[in-house]
């Protein structure tokens, strides 16, 4: 496959937002939900339903956009991109009118007569700030569940991923509503910009290093911010675990998108006792998907920069290559690479990978591993594979993670009724199904009294039958 109609890609790679366009464009979307237009159910339904026709009538074009970036493999593109958003969109749309719907609270007794209820208010307009290792998922799920909560949005899409941002630019005015829902090209420049803005929320998906200065602009206007942010997922197999089924999971995991991926595992932790069979039947694993050379293989991505692949290229000598090992700097090519013998203190277990490298580290028990866990700053996801649920519960039980999976990875996140989001440094905030609608509403609960009778011993001047009177009736 060829990247995206180059010739017009590489005219729109370089376009920027100007400041008087953020500006504006943020005032358009402003104006809008202020003129009520984003509160309507229909308005809402027509806007997911015109975002589905976008995934679905431009699919190619997105797939040649994600191999441009990332040469990301049309499946893939679809499982983890395209599909992905689609199910986020048909979950919300089945049931938005359940969601919207007021919730009936009990009335206590010293505020009757009256009724209670809580209503969810749409929080104004919102700031998406995606990032480039899924560049379509990670900018337009959040979207699903800003549209359904009735707001207006402006997108930021990374321009890392310049193929696909330049294609978001240009499809998202040309199907959802442009006076409600703006993309802002650029860089870092035009994030500062952005972030000078007030929004309602703010939803940033990245590194904890520019999440910091996200949280820190955005408390200047004390806006709310959901941060999904990363650090290394640890994966603890057993000795009692189903050792060939877990290799492949955990090779698809950590190799898919060429370990670009915020959930995959980072790390093994293995009871030494299989360790040398886990080994190999992930090295079996890792040919069967990519076969003996894996950088011919249409299949596995590629690094998405050259200052990634610099840095992943060192952290192959950090341990003894059980396989991979190897890196073509033209192609930005990192092979599968599984090392053991690492030392904790390794820049490999130092920093999030992200790339293609997976460091297996033998231990004695599954208590050794959930102290090596608990050590460490609490992760955006945990694995455990056991056959054994006691040792699955006292895993789940006495680590911290944002999510955790029981033999397999990565697939809690389209169990869309599962939240989604990180704990600690791997983030705050959660979003996914339900939970997107939650986050990017506000749950405003209303009384409503009758003026038919007034409690006089509400008022001045007190005395002390009034309150005995209101001790007895509170």
């Amino acid at each position: 496959m060829t990247a995206v109609n180059l010739q017009k890609t590489d005219m729109t790679l370089e376009t920027r937002s100007t400041g008087a366009e953020i500006v504006e464009r943020v005032a358009k979307a402003r104006a809008s939900f202020r003129g009520g237009r984003t509160r309507d159910v229909s308005w809402r339904r027509a806007q997911l339903k015109a975002l589905k026709r976008l995934l679905k009538e431009e699919e190619s074009a997105i797939f040649e956009a994600l191999w441009a970036d990332l040469r990301k493999p049309p499946l893939e593109g679809y499982l983890t991109e395209v599909g992905f958003v689609i199910a986020e969109i048909d979950d919300a749309l089945q049931h938005l009118d359940r969601w919207m719907k007021p919730e009936r609270t009990h009335t206590s007794l010293l505020a009757q007569p009256g009724k209670s209820w809580i209503t969810h208010d749409p929080l104004g307009v919102v700031l998406v700030i995606g990032t480039w290792n899924y560049p379509v998922q990670l900018l337009l799920a959040p979207l699903v569940g800003a549209l359904a909560g009735g707001n207006a949005a402006v997108l930021k899409p990374s321009e890392i991923a310049a193929h696909t941002s330049a294609l978001m630019a240009d499809l998202v005015p040309r199907h959802l509503d442009p006076e409600s829902v703006a993309v802002i090209q650029g860089g870092a420049d035009e994030t500062q910009a952005l972030l000078e803005e007030r929004f309602d929320l703010i939803f940033f998906t990245g590194g904890s290093r520019v999440g910091q200065i996200v949280l820190e602009k955005a408390a200047r206007h004390l806006t709310p911010v959901v941060l999904e942010l990363g650090g290394k997922s640890p994966c603890l197999v057993d000795r009692d675990a189903s050792l060939e089924v877990a290799a492949r999971r955990i090779a698809w995991g950590r190799f898919s998108n060429a370990g670009q991926t915020c959930v995959a595992p980072d790390y093994v932790l293995v009871h030494e006792a299989v360790e040398m069979e886990l080994l190999e039947h992930l090295r079996a694993a890792v040919t069967a998907f990519y076969g003996d050379d894996p950088r011919t293989s249409p299949d596995y991505c590629r690094i998405v920069n050259d200052r990634n692949f610099e840095r992943l290229s060192k952290m192959l000598h950090d341990g003894e290559v059980v396989c991979g090992g190897q890196a073509e700097t033209k192609e930005r090519y990192i092979a599968p690479t599984i090392l053991r013998g690492v030392s904790p203190d390794a820049p490999v277990m130092r920093e999030e990978i992200f790339g293609p490298i997976l460091p297996v580290l033998a231990v004695p028990s599954m208590d050794a591993a959930i102290e090596f866990v608990a050590d460490r700053p609490s992760p955006l996801a945990l694995y455990v594979f056991s056959n054994d649920e006691a040792t699955q519960h006292k895993v789940i039980d006495r680590t911290s993670s944002g999510n955790a999976c029981i033999n397999d990875v990565l697939m809690h996140m389209v169990v869309p009724e599962l939240p989604f989001g990180g704990v600690g440094e791997s983030g705050m905030g959660r979003y996914h199904g339900r939970w997107s609608f939650e986050t990017f509403t506000h749950r405003k609960g209303v009384l409503a009294k009758s003026t038919h009778f007034d409690l006089p011993v509400r008022y001045p001047p007190y005395s002390g039958g009034h309150l005995a009177l209101l001790r007895l009736i509170g």
